[in-house]
């Protein structure tokens, strides 16, 4: 799993529920138009704002959909027995990788109770051979993984703690990681990071305005050993005019822009679609950029 990975938003119904069709058509563009690969029920799929059988539903449709390889999952809830549950119906339908966020209720937390923690999720796998890579965002869950608690569940499990999703936004969090864990996958959330990506050894980036720009960044990952500073001053700029508080609601309006399908700006609550203010103010940024 290495490259260019589009976090992937939901298409919801009236009724607030997943669309299979819109769902995989979406997913198969992007793995068409440069994605190396899907992080599916993430962050931007608004996934914790699902239960445990509509977020297995979705898995089963990429999973049937979709080339598994190519595949990873956020399984990550505060509950133990939710996120084994996630994650072993994960790996039985072929997913190579889990992202799993940390129990995000309870805070602070000790290292200590973050190791054990995840050596739970690990131990009640079994001997199934799906990843885990951790999913480090701050900003939402008030924890930090630290470079002492990955490296002491490298030290228990290397095969099963395998890479890391750093929605921090903090390069040189993602640098020292990169840089002191062999064999350590590092994707940092921002596309631009790709421009560094060859001499700070990240395996890509996993982003939710690749959905956007996946061409551009496909063609900087391709590129990565030179990368132009203007491909990369494009990504920036259009990252830069969808990012912020709507973000989520923001991609599934651009994507239905494309797909000329209104039903993509259903976003679930607490989240809200984009007035219509927003909706030209973020039209207008896009086609500045363009012109």
């Amino acid at each position: 799993m290495q490259g260019v990975i589009a976090a992937v938003p939901t298409p919801l119904s009236n009724r607030l529920e997943p669309v299979r069709e819109l769902f995989i058509d979406h997913c198969l563009w992007l793995l068409d138009n440069g994605c190396d690969g899907l992080n599916i029920l993430g962050s931007t799929g608004e996934a914790n704002l699902f239960d445990t059988e509509t977020r297995k539903r979705v898995m089963t449709w990429a999973a049937e959909g979709l080339p598994r390889e190519r595949l990873m999952v956020g399984t990550g809830t505060p509950s133990l027995s939710e996120t084994v549950d996630l994650t072993r119906h994960a790996a039985a339908l072929g997913y190579p990788v889990a992202l799993v966020l940390p129990p995000y209720y309870y805070k602070p937390l000790p290292d200590d109770g973050l190791v054990a923690w995840y050596m739970a999720v690990h131990q009640q796998l079994a001997g199934s051979p799906i990843a885990i890579y951790f999913y480090n965002y701050p900003q939402m869950t008030g924890i930090t993984l630290s470079a002492d608690v990955i490296a002491r569940l490298r030290d228990l499990a290397p095969e099963r703690f395998a890479g890391i999703k750093d929605s921090s936004g903090d390069l040189d969090y993602c640098r020292a990681l990169a840089a002191g864990f062999e064999g350590f996958s590092v994707f940092p959330s921002s596309e631009v990071s790709l421009g560094e990506a060859a001499r700070s050894c990240f395996a890509g980036c996993i982003s939710a305005t690749t959905n956007q720009t996946s061409a551009q960044s496909a063609k900087v990952w391709r590129q990565r050993q030179s990368p132009k500073q203007a491909d990369l001053d494009e990504i920036a700029a259009i990252r830069s005019a969808i990012v912020g508080p709507a973000l989520v609601a923001s991609v599934k309006y651009l994507v239905g822009q494309r797909t000329g399908d209104s039903g993509w700006e259903r976003v679930m609550p607490p989240f809200v679609s984009l007035d219509p203010p927003q909706r030209s103010a973020l039209s207008g940024r896009l086609g500045t950029l363009a012109a």
